[in-house]
């Protein structure tokens, strides 16, 4: 495979020279001029991410590529292709107004000649942009937008994680090679955000993956409106699925894949039934996985209260008739699926992963249970369901701290203070 950059041996030796640098040499900041008009006139962001598939980066992309928008802001959002087995939320970001760029091979898939072609159309994108800040979100769309935003002299670099790929994900050789990445992409980055203090000490104190005052703590920020506002057990979803309207109601909601275990799931569901018969399970959502979860549900006996929905559209509908939203996983950052439960008053049993326990304030705000107990996690379900906390007022707490009008205000606050000390420079 060619490589299209007009001189490509030039180009090879300025991403050695970046990737050698942020390993051996400290790197010095670029310098920006013209700071006075910069503060004065749109500021330009360009957001790379992976893919647009169902999941929390897809929401936050679309959300702050919408809301930093004019008069202060002039925002482009740039993205893979999505994976033929993953569900595609394009469709998220064309109800926001937003228009991805594509470029498909940012996508999930590492190929190695083929992301060096990827390396250069970022760079030659952030080229014709000119962005003022790039932030980038999801393990290869940060490595690859960081090297080339770099290479392309952006002011100011930013990397957001949703979550990471070091546990749980691929095998301990691939994952060491995965942290590598993040610690060369890390040098090169002026901040780097981590949604709660938990997900921060992991990162810094467990993977070194840069120095703790290199990070920036800042929650998600949702439109919650429309979960807010949808009334508790309106019943549409159960008589959807045919569910009883009077049946306790246990729902998860994500990709069928091996790091949210559903399997766990399943083996709490039987635990449950076997104390509350009545009791129903939905698994919305789908995956890799599906038919060995469906067998899963053959084998443990519990076919029939189970009811698996493939991708739902709208969700707020399955959290207001859910009377509680399971989290099973291995590894997590802080799941939207959280945050949009809470909002419809729907309460939460999480395993104590990610950066979970600091979202639900140490078990405060949701039950946690350790990662692979089924024994304890059927009990925290029970027990969520026989008494459940205030709904309303998880609500409230909710939306006032995950609302996307705070998200935005603190990101404009975060890219400002970034310009501005690159500009004393």
């Amino acid at each position: 495979m060619s490589c299209p950059y007009p001189n490509a041996a030039l180009f090879f030796l300025r991403v050695l020279r970046v990737l050698c640098g942020s390993i051996f040499i400290p790197l010095r900041p670029w310098r920006l001029g013209g700071s006075i008009a910069l503060m004065t006139s749109p500021i330009r962001v360009l957001n790379i991410v992976a893919r647009l598939n169902v999941g929390g980066p897809a929401i936050h992309v679309t959300l702050i590529t919408e809301h930093l928008g004019a008069p202060n802001y002039e925002s482009q959002l740039v993205a893979g292709k999505v994976g033929a087995e993953e569900g595609d939320m394009s469709y998220y970001a064309e109800e926001h107004g937003v228009t991805p760029i594509l470029i498909p091979e940012l996508g999930r898939e590492l190929h190695p000649l083929r992301d060096i072609v990827t390396l250069w159309k970022v760079y030659r994108l952030i080229r014709q942009f000119k962005p003022h800040v790039v932030n980038t979100h999801t393990a290869k769309a940060g490595f690859i937008g960081r090297v080339a935003a770099r290479l392309a002299g952006v002011p100011v670099i930013v990397h957001t994680f949703h979550g990471h790929v070091f546990h749980g994900y691929f095998s301990p050789l691939k994952t060491r090679f995965f942290i590598l990445l993040e610690q060369i992409a890390g040098r090169v980055s002026d901040t780097i955000i981590t949604l709660t203090e938990g997900q921060r000490a992991d990162l810094a104190d467990n993977y070194h993956v840069a120095p703790r005052d290199k990070f920036t703590i800042m929650g998600y920020g949702l439109d919650l409106d429309a979960f807010a506002r949808t009334p508790r057990h309106t019943n549409a979803f159960r008589e959807t699925w045919h569910i009883p309207t009077d049946a306790p109601l246990v729902a998860i909601v994500g990709r069928l894949v091996p790091v949210k275990n559903h399997a766990l799931f399943l083996e709490a569901a039987a635990k449950v039934l076997a104390k509350m018969p009545d009791a129903r399970f939905t698994i919305v959502g789908d995956g890799e996985l599906r038919a060995d979860l469906e067998a899963q549900a053959d084998r443990l006996g519990i076919r029939g209260a189970v009811t698996f929905t493939g991708w739902q559209r709208e969700v707020a509908p399955v959290y207001a008739d859910s009377n509680v939203l399971v989290i099973s996983s291995v590894n997590e950052g802080t799941p939207f699926t959280v945050i949009e439960a809470m909002a419809t008053g729907c309460p939460v049993v999480a395993t104590a992963v990610g950066g979970i326990p600091d979202f639900l304030d140490g078990g405060k705000l949701g039950a946690l249970v350790p990662s692979g107990d089924a024994d304890m996690l059927a009990e925290a379900i029970l027990a969520t369901l026989r008494q459940p906390p205030d709904a309303e007022h998880l609500r409230a707490l909710i939306v006032e701290r995950y609302g996307i009008a705070r998200l935005t205000r603190d990101l404009d606050t975060l890219y400002r203070r970034l310009l501005a000390k690159k500009s004393e420079k």
